[in-house]
């Protein structure tokens, strides 16, 4: 009787065991698909001009020397003095620089395309570039350029001719890395077309909502399951900004910036993240990585001298007052200082310690220095690396 238990217990034991380690391997082939980098085979991004790498310069003149001069040696359409957060991005995922959609000339876009342009806001404007500034390319002009690609990527690969070697493959659209950086003008173009701070806080229901628009898109119509979007920076800590915008001395903090205007992005950052949180449940498939980049930037500008940067608010390419920038001469131009004609950047001898670049825009050190810290996930939602961010939560 004994020995018949045994026996009954014994082919018990040895399927309960392979269950066991059947399960066991389930779990670690799950947990190794979980860790594993993403393959981006190309980036797609949408901004504005901190992420501009060539469509401004190709649709109005190219951005002038001393800009890219500390990382490309000349003038590399890029308002800075060297490398933009999307260059890093694209740097760590194992591709190429982005080259503009705009740019027709030596332009490769197997490692995807870039459809920001400088002076770009997320709504449309009705103004022209000559009154307000901004790009005639918004973010859904940046969508209909992005779908009209897609296409023709197709049509030309198909035709199997030379230009399909310059075009992503098609794989590319599905496992790419969506980028956006785009926000800061809706925000500042209002207030410099003297809206109030009330009024400009209206708009963002109607901003963000265009903004789901052109996400949800992108995923119908296109494909893409991979997101990197990026809130935006401390507007009320930008030369141009405070130079142009009545501040009175109690509205600025302790750092010199300008708490209305930063509270205003502020504002914008928290409904973005709350629009995002609803793009997640409707959009099931969607890896959706929400960046805070105003919280990094901020980091550095109000702890510059812990990081090795000096005087974080005054721009580093321009030219006079407390902020070294003149809304009428502006980063590369010329000006006459006692009968001699002075290009304007000469000044800034030392871009590596410098934070602002020329009252907009942002030096390559304080991108490297921001690109650093969010590559991690350390200021994302959720926290993933960028390496990552093909993997839902």
């Amino acid at each position: 009787m004994e020995s018949g238990r045994r026996k009954t217990l014994v082919p018990s034991l040895l399927f309960l065991l392979i269950l066991i380690i059947s399960l066991s391997n389930q779990s670690l082939i799950l947990n190794a698909t979980i860790i594993t980098k993403c393959h981006f085979p190309a980036i797609f991004n949408f901004g504005d001009s901190n992420s501009d790498t060539g469509g401004l310069s190709a649709a109005f003149g190219q951005a002038p020397p001393p800009n890219g001069e500390t990382f490309f040696h000349r003038p590399a359409a890029r308002y800075s003095d060297g490398r933009l957060l999307i260059d890093f991005i694209a740097q760590r995922v194992g591709l190429a620089y982005l080259g503009a959609y705009l740019d027709a000339l030596g332009s490769n876009f197997t490692a995807g395309a870039n459809f920001a342009t400088g002076g770009s806001t997320i709504r449309p404007q009705n103004t022209s570039r000559h009154q307000s500034g901004l790009s005639p390319f918004s973010l859904n002009v940046q969508s209909y350029q992005f779908n009209d690609f897609h296409l023709r990527t197709q049509i030309i690969r198909k035709a199997d001719g030379v230009f399909k070697e310059l075009l992503p493959k098609t794989e590319a659209f599905s496992h790419g890395l969506y980028t956006f950086d785009i926000g800061q003008n809706d925000l500042t173009g209002g207030l410099l077309l003297n809206l109030s701070i009330d009024q400009v806080k209206a708009s963002v229901p109607d901003i963000l909502g265009q903004f789901k628009t052109v996400v949800k898109d992108v995923y119908d119509k296109e494909g893409g399951r991979s997101f990197w979007i990026h809130n935006t920076g401390p507007i009320g800590c930008l030369p141009y900004v405070l130079e142009h915008l009545p501040i009175r001395a109690g509205q600025m903090d302790i750092n010199g910036c300008a708490n209305p205007f930063n509270e205003l992005a502020q504002f914008f950052n928290r409904r973005l993240k709350e629009l995002v949180g609803q793009l997640r449940k409707e959009l099931p498939e969607a890896a959706i990585t929400y960046v805070d980049i105003y919280k990094a930037r901020y980091a550095l500008i109000s702890q510059a001298s812990k990081y090795g940067f000096d005087h974080p608010l005054r721009a580093c390419c321009g030219y006079g007052g407390k902020y070294n920038y003149n809304t009428h001469i502006g980063c590369g131009g010329k000006v006459e200082n006692k009968g001699k004609e002075i290009l304007v950047g000469k000044s800034c001898e030392d871009p590596s310690v410098k934070i602002i670049w020329d009252g907009i825009h942002y030096t390559e050190a304080a991108n490297k220095w921001v690109f650093d810290r969010i590559v991690n996930g350390s200021f994302s939602d959720p926290s993933v690396p960028l390496q990552m961010a093909c993997h839902r939560k």
